[in-house]
């Protein structure tokens, strides 16, 4: 990874933490032991609340930088955490940010669409445009590309900042660079891990973390929970990644298809809305932990990890590592979902 130019603006190695008070809960609940759960708390990785966007677009930015460019052209979701980082390293970097916010969750209120992510892009700098589709990533990176084209002609300089799965991968070192970080954590330790359980959206957090463990020699399953799509869509797209991953460091193929491990039991019925399992996550991370965690992210991929436990799938296991990857301004845009009674 050396080999690929890096901003350094993160607060690593983020905490390394146990879960002791969900574990007992989810061992009360079924009448018998769990694994020592632990959290990786990427939630602290210091830019701009933190989160797993911060280890992603130190390469990103490292890129952009090392292009010499002015402006920074993002797209993502209207509470996207990859644009709120963005626009905030854009504005520690001195260059400008275009921020396009995809409509992907209809029927959200002025909230969701003000307050939260939206209000730190505004914070940060960022100029606002608005994409009326949510699902369509072609169009997206289409209409992105017309407005990087706009402001060359205005004499701007931009570099696109695009999450299509066909884009190579730079974002995926930073969580190749986490996987590391963990190993070596868990060696001062003097234990190790038996499982991971990441959320599996864009794919890079999934994809890095999977092909840093492979690289450095280890074989623990890695769980992705989907966030945006079903879980046979997310497995093909991680695939995909992974190999485009591989190409860029010329590795070869070192993750079988068999590797990759995606569930979508937790997602409900699209990107962004809200169910059961959902409210559940984010009451007992709260109540039993002090961990935030929000409602289209972090929420879903801990509530996949309580599903995993719960149906057996670390039987046997001493240590589970649940990656947090952030997300706590997207808690102030579902206020009214999270508790409707004020």
């Amino acid at each position: 990874m050396d080999g690929f130019p890096r901003v350094r603006l993160g607060h690593f190695p983020t905490p390394l933490e146990k879960m002791e008070r969900l574990a007992g809960h989810l061992s009360e609940e079924l009448g018998g032991p769990v694994p020592t759960l632990w959290v990786k708390r990427d939630d602290c990785t210091g830019v701009a609340t933190g989160g797993n966007k911060v280890r992603q677009l130190e390469y990103s930015f490292g890129a952009a930088k090392a292009a010499g460019v002015d402006t920074a052209v993002i797209t993502g979701a209207v509470q996207s955490n990859y644009m709120r980082t963005a626009a905030a390293f854009a504005a520690k970097l001195g260059m400008e940010a275009h921020v396009q916010l995809e409509n992907r969750v209809e029927g959200m209120g002025e909230e969701y669409h003000k307050s939260g992510n939206v209000l730190l892009d505004r914070m940060f700098g960022a100029h606002m445009h608005h994409f009326p589709l949510g699902e369509d990533e072609k169009a997206a990176d289409a209409n992105l590309n017309s407005i990087a084209a706009r402001l060359k002609r205005e004499g701007k300089n931009p570099y696109l900042f695009t999450l299509s799965a066909d884009t190579k991968p730079l974002t995926s070192l930073g969580y190749m660079q986490c996987a590391l970080e963990l190993l070596q954590q868990a060696s001062e330790g003097g234990m190790q891990f038996d499982a991971v359980v990441v959320p599996s959206g864009s794919a890079a957090t999934h994809v890095g973390t999977l092909l840093g463990l492979r690289l450095a020699g280890y074989t623990m399953p890695v769980h992705g929970i989907c966030v945006r799509r079903d879980a046979k869509s997310q497995t093909e797209r991680v695939l995909s990644i992974t190999r485009l991953a591989e190409d860029m460091l010329g590795c070869g193929e070192i993750v079988p298809e068999s590797d990759v491990q995606c569930h979508d039991d937790w997602f409900g019925p699209s990107y962004g809305k809200l169910v059961e399992s959902t409210f559940e996550a984010i009451d007992l991370a709260g109540r039993l932990e002090a961990l935030i965690v929000d409602p289209v992210y972090t929420a879903k991929s801990l509530a996949g990890l309580i599903g995993l436990t719960r149906a057996g799938a670390f039987e046997g296991m001493e240590n589970v590592l649940y990656i947090h990857t952030g997300g706590l301004p997207g808690v102030f845009a579902y206020r009214s979902a999270l508790y409707p009674d004020g």
